[in-house]
């Protein structure tokens, strides 16, 4: 059966949706968020997971549950954090088939992601606010940890693998989260050891050789040891193909395995030991020349991407210790990532661009690894006064090298940096209904740079950098179901090199990046706790945005600089209306725009007005689930039919700072139907079902040629879970 938005076309052309105009969305979206998100309350929506029991059906809805959340570093409900925060459920995230962090955010509105579709280039906006152009491997306005541990900004494309959920915090997290947070930060939060046993197989096949594999076991090593292994292998066919043979560019493939031991050493005491990896092999960077054809291809030598690899590791440990005032918590963790990637303009490119029908690629080596210590003393769960504060240490070291195939010259690039941090934040009661929130953090960085070009000369650099963020807020209780806050941060994101200067005259050091935002809000649930709703409005101003210039005539390469400014608001909410029935959705409306004019820019001069790139101004997704017990056939006792719908609408949005085109609006539809039996559910889903081939980002690199990267188009296939 069609969506209900879908209008039948004659046949020999391909299904298309009818339009839905924004205030439709924003009226559907009005009654729910997100599927999974919410920012007033983080309940897990209908079906539940494989081996989960339905309520019956016609029975009362179960109520919404309120989620903990380790926003602020400590355990609290995100109902009284007094910020915008969406929360992506582990499960929501399966059902949803977002297999990596990146697809995960790229469907949550108000969230824009660019990539270039290898697993190195995710850059995240949120609320319009964000790097234009990430100019180095440190260079990010979105934060990313996970277990507490942070990692670059580069490793957006993780894996999903037994996630729990995933905290979207919106607008400046300097306060708990440091220098690249000055957009927000994302949180994510892995399943941990279990003391009874527990754990799943999965499985699916779908169209053009896309294949997962998933396993999970959890449980009691001792009397107070307990064990967790999840692994998962997947893999297909690229969805774009090579020009010259026809067949698909490469055939990525992604293994990935997380061990985690939990120690509990009495009331009170606990320790987390983690070890993760994850590597993915044979997935290249898209450079298309638009418009893409069908199939999009490019024209490159066969084989090119078959040695592109990434390598992620994580190791980290965390002992909690309740102290007769407090929790006192450590989290040491270890990151390390190594990379080599091929990349560039194919032949068609090149011929659009400069009439050489010649592919022009080059190879970049990249490794590092990050040390860090956070140490901190907060208050327990529950408490009347919400109370963190501790240090945080950090060294990094990391190496760029690349090599110009076609130029037999090669650069070798070497970066540290040294941080030091310390940081506070209270919320406290000044009556009943009424909360103050104060936080503040100052930093202490050091950075130094040394290069070889050519591998005969070199160059160095240092700096350092004092700072300091904050934010203040207040939040009231108007009734017992409902809180309204506003809120003042600021985020900074220091300076530092870039990573792609060509001589020495490219590696001055570029500027400190600030941010300053304002929100207003509410958090709302019903009092049977079936429907929660949350809004808020917001404006954020950034000073000394980061742009890559370029000069021409001598191929110098550069930092620029440029203020903007976005302003909107947003809504999402979950509603469980019984028998079955669950929805869920949100709305984003953002105005976003470069605020100066900007010259030496690669591309061309930037005109202050100009809209800032990747960020729509109407985004939204309504998600419709369902769940219904069935009469027992085929033999299985008590089956249940697990269903849910999704709908995504992004606008339209600019491709560049320099507005050459827009990348056109898309509505995306994935649909999955299950049936669950005991511990064994049997799918069948499909992704994209409107086979969209929406843009992941685009540029105009000359006047003459605009390239992106086209989205993988209509997906369908089975998938098989059993849970023990």
């Amino acid at each position: 059966m069609q969506p209900p938005f879908i209008a039948k076309k004659p046949q020999g052309r391909r299904d298309r949706p009818q339009r839905l105009n924004p205030l439709s969305l924003a009226l559907l979206a009005a009654l729910a968020c997100v599927p999974g998100v919410s920012g007033a309350q983080d309940a897990r929506p209908d079906p539940p997971s494989a081996g989960a029991t339905a309520a019956p059906a016609g029975g009362d809805a179960p109520e919404l549950a309120g989620v903990t959340v380790t926003a602020r570093r400590a355990e609290e409900r995100a109902k009284d954090v007094p910020l915008g925060i969406g929360v992506i459920d582990g499960e929501e995230i399966e059902a949803r088939r977002q297999p990596t962090l990146e697809e995960a955010l790229r469907g949550t509105p108000g969230v824009n992601v660019w990539s270039d579709g290898s697993p190195h280039s995710a850059n995240v906006l949120i609320r319009g606010t964000g790097s234009i152009n990430p100019v180095s491997t440190d260079d990010g306005a979105v934060a990313l940890s996970v277990d507490g541990v942070p990692m670059s900004v580069r490793n957006m494309s993780l894996g999903t693998l037994d996630v729990e959920r995933v905290e979207i915090l919106k607008g400046p997290q300097g306060t708990l989260f440091g220098s690249n947070s000055r957009a927000g930060a994302i949180n994510v939060i892995t399943n941990q050891p279990t003391r009874n046993l527990e754990g799943y197989v999965r499985g699916e096949i779908g169209q053009d050789g896309q294949h997962l594999e998933e396993a999970v076991i959890s449980g009691p090593l001792s009397q107070s040891l307990s064990g967790r292994l999840a692994i998962r292998n997947s893999g297909s066919d690229h969805w774009v193909d090579n020009a010259r043979t026809s067949e698909p560019l490469s055939k990525p493939r992604s293994l990935m395995f997380r061990g985690s031991l939990l120690w509990d050493g009495g009331p009170g005491t606990n320790a987390l030991f983690v070890a993760e990896r994850e590597e993915t092999k044979r997935s290249p960077g898209l450079v298309v020349l638009r418009p893409y054809g069908d199939p999009p291809s490019m024209d490159v030598t066969p084989g090119l991407f078959d040695h592109n690899a990434k390598l992620v590791e994580r190791y980290s440990v965390t002992i909690n210790h309740d102290l007769p005032v407090g929790r006192l918590t450590s989290v040491t963790g270890y990151t390390k990532f190594d990379t080599d990637f091929v990349g560039g303009y194919d032949a068609r490119a090149m011929q659009a661009m400069f009439g050489m029908p010649a592919e022009n690629m080059q190879r970049s080596m990249m490794g590092g690894h990050t040390t860090s210590q956070d140490l901190r003393w907060s208050s327990r769960p529950g408490a009347s006064v919400f109370w963190v504060a501790g240090v945080n240490l950090s060294r990094a070291e990391r190496s760029f090298e690349q090599l110009y195939l076609s130029r037999n010259f090669g650069i070798d690039r070497r970066y540290e940096t040294d941080s030091q941090a310390l940081y506070g934040e209270v919320t406290w009661p000044l009556t009943n209904v009424l909360k103050l929130t104060g936080g503040m953090r100052h930093t202490w960085d050091r950075k130094s740079y040394d290069a070889t070009y050519g591998g005969t000369v070199p160059d160095a650099r240092k700096l350092r950098d004092d700072y300091s963020t904050g934010r203040v807020a207040l939040s009231y209780a108007l009734t017992p179901t409902t809180n309204l806050y506003g809120a003042w941060s600021r985020g900074y994101e220091s300076g530092g090199i870039g990573d792609h200067p060509t001589q020495v005259a490219d590696s001055v050091p570029y500027k400190a990046a600030s941010t300053n935002a304002v929100e207003v809000g509410f958090k709302m649930e019903s009092a049977s706790r079936r429907f929660a709703l949350n809004g808020a409005l917001f404006a954020t101003r950034v000073k000394d945005d980061h742009l890559l210039g370029f000069d021409a005539a001598t191929l110098a390469t550069s930092t620029v600089n440029a203020d903007t400014q976005s302003r909107g608001a947003e809504l999402q909410g979950v509603w469980r209306l019984g028998n079955g029935f669950s929805l869920s959705g949100g709305v984003s409306v953002i105005d976003a725009e470069i605020t100066s004019n900007v010259s030496g820019v690669s591309g061309g001069a930037i005109r202050k007005g100009n809209r800032s790139p990747d960020v729509p101004k109407w985004s939204g997704s309504l998600g419709v689930a369902y769940t219904q017990r069935l009469s027992a056939f085929m033999g299985l006792p008590t089956p249940v039919l697990n269903a849910r719908l999704d709908y995504q609408y992004v606008g339209t949005r600019a491709a560049d700072p320099q507005n050459h085109f827009d990348l056109k609006k898309y509505q995306k539809v994935d649909l999955r139907i299950g049936v669950v039996s005991g511990g064994t559910e049997v799918y069948v889903f499909g992704s994209n079902l409107l086979d969209e081939r929406y843009d992941l980002y685009g540029f105009a690199p000359t006047a003459t040629a605009y390239v992106g990267a086209p989205a993988r188009g209509r997906t369908l296939g089975v998938g098989f879970r059993y849970d023990f």
